[in-house]
């Protein structure tokens, strides 16, 4: 059991995408795009700087899903924020995470992009919940490379 205890604290996703690293940043940090593929969610159109607030709304704009902070913003190559799930009562209810998002050009027209979900320790609901990430990297990316989301915002 404290194996996987230890894995949940700290996630990496990695994947590769035909797209240039500004084109990978523009996704992550746009709030018109970010909406096509993360189910919908409405970002507030504030600053990109350190200690600057980035808030989430579900797409009526009717509830707070995440106030997150901005902890490191260097275009294009790493953007790192905090994380709490304000959509679920327990997950509002555990520690702030962090998510760092790293930008790499790659071979053959291609970005990696490298997303760490760590300090996890006090969230373990937020961490059992893998399957979130998973599903919005799959999204971004055909996002990126068809122009068009693979599943309706929710």
């Amino acid at each position: 059991m404290m194996t996987t205890m230890a894995a949940q604290t700290t996630q990496v996703y990695q994947l590769y995408i035909r797209a240039t690293p500004d084109e990978v940043w523009d996704a992550i940090t746009n709030p018109r795009t970010i909406a096509k593929y993360f189910h919908g969610a409405q970002i507030d159109d504030g600053p990109l700087e350190v200690g600057a607030a980035r808030k989430s709304w579900s797409p009526d704009r009717s509830k707070l899903w995440g106030d997150n902070t901005i902890l490191e913003c260097d275009p294009p190559r790493r953007y790192v924020h905090t994380w709490k799930s304000l959509y679920d009562e327990e997950m509002a209810a555990e520690d702030e995470s962090r998510v760092t998002w790293e930008i790499e050009p790659a071979d053959g027209g291609t970005t990696k992009l490298t997303l760490i979900h760590d300090r996890l320790e006090g969230a373990p609901k937020t961490a059992a919940s893998v399957t979130g990430w998973s599903y919005i990297l799959s999204n971004l990316k055909t996002v990126l490379e068809t122009g068009v989301p693979f599943a309706a915002a929710e």
